[in-house]
């Protein structure tokens, strides 16, 4: 219901074949950039706030230009960069230059889609980033889908060795300390090569062919505290893609003679290059995907593999549904919640609509219908049997339990999208309660209607639009249902979640303690996490945990539900959420969970925690 602005995505593109092939192969030689724009394109759920492309040529003549960048902000930003690009080739034809002088058409591309998780924004903070020098290979363009928790001893270690960021945000720092690795990688081989009797040009052409990016890797990434993919291409035309310990971000790839593909998602890989499912593999916690410039492609662990933390949310919230894997789990998700569902409407299914808001939540759906369906057939048989056993299988009791079915109906429409230039409160609520439309006669007076989200956050659309409208169809009970369980702790690994005072969840644990004459906990935890405020990151406790411990689920669920019923609002209303033991059942191999259980997988998250509570508790609600 609500957007949660979210993690961005990567795509990447190693042409292993000349430009020629493609162009005689495929009819074109832009294949790659028209493969990247399809990549970006079907990532756009990941980022709409900017874009940005990047492309290395390699074997450049001195004198012409090998690297190239081309970034915009706003959601059309794809089309922006690639219309502008396009016409930058254009006009090259229109000169005469020859297939190898056209701008942007490289063997090596990289793709970027932002949402800004810190606030910042400007071209100056849009993907992907640029180090430049007059030697191919201490070039570097670098992007990624991460945040840093530990931003300041990564800044106190490049700043004393001298160097000096112009901006205080984890990809300048990033782009600053891989650059000086690089930069020692080209040093360390133009001492052996030196010493080799190597001069000039050869001996800058064996530094280009020698580059081990790893090198790189392993010198920067021991110092990375969060959850990252980072992709880099250097001006030699190595390229990269390293993922973090534990998994929380994701990454996949794809390889064959012709290609390597590097992409956030793995639906994204298949439908640009018609693959199946068994094609596209996972980039694995701790590795990175390497190739080389001569375009020999490894994959190599940069550090040891930490315990799986591979996100959950990105499973039930983020991702592409069309993914197979994703399909099935969001489905299970909607089966898992059928317990707690009929429990809400009193086993009363004959007067009972099942309905989905919005439409991402659509999967969930089918899930919920389908384990409901199933209670159903269970609760026929058991009818029929019994009716045998006692003589009475008539076709008229026959047809009475059979006639029992589940009702499904498309309850509400998303119909306009609220213009943000409406600035007056009381105009804006109005607005904002019909960003939705209701199908009028969809549902009879008098029924309980079940409508099944991903996930209810801060509870906003709820109030000011869903319930309100729901309203309007005269139902007895209204029943919201979350398939993803309480977000009580913000996130500090890429998605827009950091303000405690945002969840609806946290407001009802601190309202609770309020009315039942226990504000000394909130007092307590601020004491606690200020006290560790100065503590090294891998000391800090997530004490946060404190202010939902007195309280069951349920009880956070009824005082969030009386906190997001608006005034006048005939139906009683009833809040339902996923538990988290469910949501393992149905994600087991995402067991990153720290949204709802406060159980970072990193300690800066325990120390990002800290800091939330205590920007909340001093009334920073600006802070992150």
């Amino acid at each position: 219901m609500e957007l949660i602005k979210h993690e961005c995505g990567v795509a990447m593109i190693r042409l292993l074949k000349p430009l020629s092939y493609y162009e005689e192969k495929y009819g074109t030689a832009m294949y790659g950039l028209n493969k990247l724009y399809l990549l970006m394109e079907k990532e756009h759920n990941r980022g709409q706030e900017a874009a940005g492309v990047g492309s290395v040529k390699l074997d450049a003549i001195p004198g012409n230009e090998y690297i190239f960048r081309e970034r915009a902000q706003g959601s059309d930003a794809i089309q922006t960069i690639f219309a502008a690009i396009g016409a930058q080739i254009d006009e090259a034809k229109r000169r005469g230059e020859p297939l190898e002088n056209l701008p942007f058409l490289g063997e090596v591309y990289m793709g970027h889609l932002r949402y800004s998780t810190t606030g910042r924004s400007g071209i100056n903070y849009v993907h992907p980033f640029m180090r430049r020098n007059n030697w191919s290979a201490r070039n570097l363009l670098l992007c990624g889908n991460f945040n840093m928790t530990n931003v300041d001893e990564i800044f106190d270690e490049i700043t004393a060795v001298g160097q000096h960021p112009r901006l205080y945000a984890d990809t300048f720092l990033l782009l600053e300390q891989l650059g000086h690795a690089l930069d020692r990688e080209n040093e360390r081989l133009f001492k052996i090569h030196h010493d080799a009797g190597l001069k000039a040009l050869p001996l800058s052409a064996a530094i280009a062919r020698d580059l081990n990016v790893s090198n790189m890797l392993h010198r920067c990434a021991p110092s990375w505290d969060g959850g990252y993919v980072i992709c880099g291409i250097v001006g030699n035309g190595d390229m990269w893609a390293m993922r973090d310990p534990k998994g929380i971000r994701p990454a996949f790839y794809y390889r064959d003679e012709e290609i390597v593909v590097v992409a956030s998602e793995r639906p994204v890989i298949q439908t640009a290059f018609d693959l199946q499912v068994s094609d596209v593999k996972e980039l694995l916690p701790g590795e990175a995907i390497i190739v080389d410039r001569d375009g020999s492609s490894r994959i190599e662990q940069i550090l040891p593999a930490g315990e799986n933390k591979r996100c959950s949310f990105e499973r039930i919230y983020f991702s592409r549904g069309s993914d197979m894997d994703i399909y099935k789990e969001r489905k299970q998700l909607g089966k898992n919640l059928v317990p707690q569902v009929l429990k809400a409407v009193n086993n009363d299914i004959d007067n009972t609509v099942i309905s989905f808001i919005p439409n991402t939540a659509e999967v969930a759906f089918y899930g919920l219908v389908e384990g409901i369906e199933e209670h159903l057939i269970k609760a026929k048989i058991d009818e029929i049997q019994r009716l045998s056993a006692i003589g009475a299988l008539t076709d008229r009791n026959i047809r009475e339990v059979l006639v029992h079915r589940v009702r499904k109906e498309k309850v509400a429409i998303k119909d306009i999208k609220l213009r943000t230039f409406i600035a007056e409160g009381n105009t804006r609520n109005d607005l904002a309660a019909h960003v939705y439309d209701i199908t009028y006669g969809s549902i009879r007076p008098g029924d309980n209607l079940v409508a099944i989200d991903d996930s209810i956050v801060r509870g906003t659309t709820l109030r000011e639009s869903i319930l309100r409208i729901l309203d309007r169809l005269s139902p007895r009970k209204l029943i919201i249902v979350s398939s993803s369980p309480q977000v009580r702790y913000p996130d500090c690994y890429g998605i827009d979640m950091s303000r405690m005072s945002e969840f609806i969840a946290f407001k009802a644990a601190i309202e609770l303690l309020r009315e039942r004459g226990m504000s000394y906990v909130i007092d307590s935890v601020y004491q606690k996490c200020k006290a560790q405020e100065n503590r090294p990151k891998e000391e800090c406790v997530n004490y946060v945990k404190e202010i939902y411990a007195p309280f069951t689920d349920e009880d956070i669920a009824a005082k969030i539900a009386d906190l997001l019923k608006p005034e006048g609002l005939k139906a009683e209303v009833e809040i339902v959420y996923q538990t988290v033991e469910n949501m393992h059942r149905a994600i087991p191999d995402h067991p990153g969970d720290w949204y709802f259980t406060g159980d970072y997988p990193t300690p800066g998250g325990n120390r990002l925690v800290s800091k939330a509570f205590i920007n909340y508790y001093e009334g920073r609600t600006n802070a992150r």
